[in-house]
């Protein structure tokens, strides 16, 4: 259990899809926005990561990164998920996740302004 390979929804109806994990724990795939999230002009974005080994850890940390494809905008925004999976007594899966969003800044002086 808790192989993150597959669809995930959250609480603001965004999806993460994830690829199959290869042999050293890692991933790939693309999250999507959901309507709740509030950003229209984003994309389906592609995303990697990697798990720890769930034959080692029964409830594994993760992480990601979210590289944001938006509509007609130059601005870069990356993303990074770090969180665990968690299996209840009924065997259900669910991850919680905490992020950092991460606009370019166009200096130094506005660097403080890039972390969300």
């Amino acid at each position: 259990q808790c192989l993150l390979s597959g669809s995930w929804r959250s609480d603001t109806s965004c999806r993460m899809v994830v690829s199959t994990l290869d042999k050293d724990n890692r991933f790939s795939g693309f999250y999507l926005p959901g309507p709740a999230a509030g950003y229209s002009e984003l994309l389906t974005s592609p995303l990697e990561g990697s798990q720890q080994d769930t034959e080692l850890v029964p409830q594994p940390t993760f992480s990601f990164t979210v590289n944001w494809r938006l509509q007609d905008s130059e601005t870069a925004r990356t993303s990074v998920f770090l969180g665990q999976c968690y299996v209840d007594p009924k065997g259900e899966e669910t991850l919680h996740a905490l992020w950092l969003l991460r606009e370019a800044a166009d200096s130094p002086a506005e660097d403080w302004k890039g972390t969300r």
